[in-house]
């Protein structure tokens, strides 16, 4: 045995060489995956009722930040392409905005909904096996293949800008809106012939898709816990007394700490 493995439980060391057993095990296979940096222009944003009065008001606008509400994805196999799915994603963000009436008043800060759809192409390879478990009702489509099942990771969406668009010809999503989205806002979003406003965001996205199979692994050993358990107090004053005091928070640091602190990561 060449290559033996470290111990998670100390770093730098090595388990001692010992037989080992041969297990097989039930895990998800990425079969293919792939990855995008999307620079996401001019998306259309779309308000309530309360939020498309106060934008139709606003003398100026600033985007504060973007968050992702929900992802819906939908997997269908490529015709005359044996083992490649296209994998249909449509994003759903929070667009959070500061408007300014011009009063010299502190911004109102509003949110809407932007709507963005993509589709990649990867291999998921073939199956036509149906899986059933006692722990979930699974159906089946008889006569078709088995797609694999796709897994989007989503970074935090970057805000970049946002600008008013008068007559903008984006219509209102076609698609029905997720009742989890609809929720989201608290009152339904509207579609009305105001005042547009168009937001840019860059977004990082992987896409993968993946299969239940079978692999074999050795196993030297149990996960022994090699650490006692910390017992908790309910005293708080008791917790208290044991951290540390915040000495930065009362004298920040000099400029030229900053500077030596710079250097060294240099």
């Amino acid at each position: 045995m060449s290559d033996v493995p470290l111990n998670p439980e100390t770093e730098g060391t090595v388990l001692e060489s010992k037989p080992y057993q041969s297990f097989c095990i039930d895990v998800d296979r990425v079969y293919d995956s792939c990855g995008d940096k999307d620079c996401l222009s001019k998306l259309r944003v779309f308000f309530t009722k309360e939020g498309q009065e106060a934008v139709d008001q606003a003398m100026s606008l600033r985007i504060r930040e973007a968050n992702i509400i929900s992802t819906s994805i939908k997997v269908e196999p490529v015709t005359y392409h044996k083992g490649f799915y296209s994998v249909d994603l449509t994003f759903y963000f929070e667009i959070v905005l500061d408007l300014n009436d011009g009063a010299g008043c502190s911004p109102n800060t509003v949110s809407g909904l932007s709507v963005f759809c993509k589709r990649v192409i990867l291999y998921g390879g073939e199956g036509n096996v149906s899986v059933f478990t006692s722990d979930k009702c699974t159906c089946v489509c008889p006569h078709q293949q088995c797609a694999p099942v796709a897994k989007v990771q989503v970074a935090q969406p970057v805000p970049l800008s946002a600008c008013f668009a008068d007559g903008c010809c984006s219509c209102f999503p076609s698609r029905p809106i997720p009742d989890c989205v609809a929720d989201y806002f608290g009152c339904p979003i509207v579609a009305t012939a105001g005042r547009s406003v168009l937001a840019t965001i860059g977004l990082f996205s992987i896409v993968q898709l993946k299969r239940s199979t079978q692999v074999m692994i050795p196993a030297y050993d149990y996960c022994i816990p090699r650490k006692e358990c910390v017992t908790t107090n309910d005293n708080p004053c008791e917790l208290f007394s044991k951290a540390d005091f915040p000495v930065d928070q009362f004298f920040p640091p000099n400029i030229t700490d900053i500077d030596n602190c710079t250097n060294n990561d240099e």
